[in-house]
């Protein structure tokens, strides 16, 4: 078993405001990144690369990697996205990167699921707390539940107001699910049997009730995409490159 490291209140009270300063910053206060996070690598000046890398396990050779490189004196910062990766999990790495960008930790590699160091660990709670910050998700529960504690609420709805959740929010099943019991609305026994789950099992509860749900979003946010795909300020980066590569040359 992988060890996973954990956040104390500090740490992960630190990691919040972070996430909540920046979607500030970003004019997201209430509402959803979703799609949006691909203007925002844009507007933060952000080059995004989409390429899909097999690897022979179930799980692909790395999910997201932050470079750096300096031509002319300009530093450029490229994000490089596995595209053999589940549409939501591609979300989540993105706003995983965005965490070591904002903390300016350098040039990164991230893997699946990885969370075996305090730096991941952070990452990926940032990622979660920017794509639904905590104070939303609270707000949600009491409106949907009219409670906080949702101890006695079956499992079979947990996982229908989750599923509305991802489809609206575009955060993982499972983020969902641990977020749920960081917040202490579900009960350790109610979270181990919604983490258990096989949230990508087509005939699975969860995957029919999302497809029922918003059967265009849900279905985006569980395939992959394989895409290949440079933004054109990538485009751009290459050419310079090229450019400047071809004058050492000659």
């Amino acid at each position: 078993m992988k060890h996973s490291a954990e956040l104390n209140e500090v740490q992960a009270a630190k990691i919040r405001m972070l996430a909540e300063r920046r979607r500030q910053d970003l004019g997201y206060l209430g509402n959803p990144i979703a799609a949006e996070i691909f203007e925002i690598l844009d507007r933060l000046n952000i080059t995004l690369l989409q390429f899909p890398v097999e690897s022979g396990s179930e799980l692909p050779a790395f999910s997201a990697a932050m470079l750096y490189s300096k031509i002319d004196g300009e530093v450029l910062v490229f994000i490089g996205l596995n595209a053999a990766d589940y549409f939501d999990k591609q979300v989540f790495a993105i706003a995983h990167e965005l965490y070591h960008f904002f903390t300016k930790t350098g040039s990164h590699l991230s893997r699946a699921d990885e969370e075996s160091t305090q730096i991941e660990a952070e990452a990926n709670r940032f990622a979660a707390e920017f794509l639904l910050p905590e104070p939303v998700l609270k707000d949600i529960v009491i409106s949907e539940f009219d409670a906080a504690a949702l101890r006695q609420v079956p499992l079979q709805r947990l996982m229908r107001f989750v599923a509305r959740l991802h489809c609206s929010w575009w955060l993982l099943y499972r983020s969902l699910v641990k977020r749920l019991k960081e917040i202490d609305a579900i009960s350790s026994t109610q979270y181990e049997g919604l983490y258990s789950i096989d949230e990508r099992d087509p005939n699975g509860y969860y995957m029919r009730m999302g497809m029922a749900i918003n059967e265009p979003v849900f279905s985006k946010l569980n395939s992959i995409s394989r895409a290949i795909d440079a933004s054109p300020r990538a485009i751009e980066a290459i050419i310079r490159n090229y450019a400047a590569l071809s004058t050492v040359l000659s």
